[in-house]
């Protein structure tokens, strides 16, 4: 799993790397049903913390924490982002690979109503409120690909660009120089699943980050974002142009989610067949 790094903060003291988090936590069975931290977390650092005084906008549980710490210090001690991760990883009991997209430092600023903002800070403090004036991934043409990362393409059977924000989760990681490429010499097909359901977006600014971007909120969109990448699209809605599986996209359970999951592989290994 390629996980975006853009979204990652220092927060108290801990660097807090929210998306290849998330992954792990999904992977681990372990997700709180807000779709993001650890299921049945507790909360007293931040109640102490709150208490004292001190501002706990961007709050964390117990357990989430321990886990940030955990890679702060590998990483405080000259480890990678890369090698800290993995020991968040085994922390979760997760024998899937969770890879950074990179270890050089790459950051989504987001520029609203005049100002720039850090990812979080737009994202939380702000309430993601719009109108987007700009999105900007600083960084990100120092930083190139993990050995990991790019091992991982090259031994890909296939590449799926999960129903993630085409510009807030998936575009931090292909403005990696080499990326785009690595992923376009991917021995296997490449496909992507289009967050887009029913003609609408379900949770999260995607909206808004597309309308800035000038991408039409559709698979067709979509396809248009990725271009020149695709092999194939999973959407619940017909697009012209390339191999389509259309299916129900909505991944409303567990259920849903394996479903979908095991129609998507069938469908890139048709590609490759």
């Amino acid at each position: 799993m390629i996980a975006n790094t853009g979204d990652d903060a220092e927060v108290y003291g801990a660097h807090v790397s929210p998306d290849p988090d998330l992954v792990t936590y999904w992977l681990a069975d372990a997700i709180d049903e807000r779709g993001y931290g650890i299921a049945g977390d507790s909360w007293q650092v931040m109640d102490a913390m709150a208490a004292a005084g001190h501002e706990t906008w961007f709050r964390l549980g117990d357990r989430d924490l321990a886990m940030c710490l955990i890679r702060t210090e590998l990483m405080a001690e000259g480890h990678s982002a890369t090698a800290a991760h993995a020991a968040v990883v085994r922390a979760m009991g997760v024998d899937a690979a969770v890879l950074p997209a990179t270890d050089q430092p790459v950051r989504t600023r987001v520029g609203a109503r005049g100002t720039t903002f850090a990812f979080q800070e737009f994202m939380i403090v702000e309430g993601a409120r719009g109108p987007i004036e700009s999105v900007e991934f600083e960084g990100a043409e120092h930083a190139h690909p993990t050995e990991q990362v790019l091992q991982a393409l090259r031994d890909a059977e296939m590449v799926v660009i999960g129903p993630s924000n085409p510009i807030a989760s998936i575009a931090p990681i292909l403005a990696v120089p080499a990326m785009r490429e690595a992923v376009r010499a991917a021995p296997g097909p490449v496909v992507a699943v289009s967050p887009f359901v029913g003609g609408r977006v379900l949770k999260g600014p995607t909206l808004a980050f597309c309308k800035h971007a000038g991408i039409e909120p559709s698979a067709a969109g979509l396809l248009d974002a990725y271009e020149g990448l695709l092999d194939g699209i999973v959407a619940d809605e017909p697009v012209a142009g390339v191999p389509t599986l259309q299916t129900d996209t909505l991944m409303d359970s567990p259920a849903a989610r394996v479903r979908l999951a095991a129609e998507t592989v069938d469908f890139a290994r048709s590609l490759s067949s």
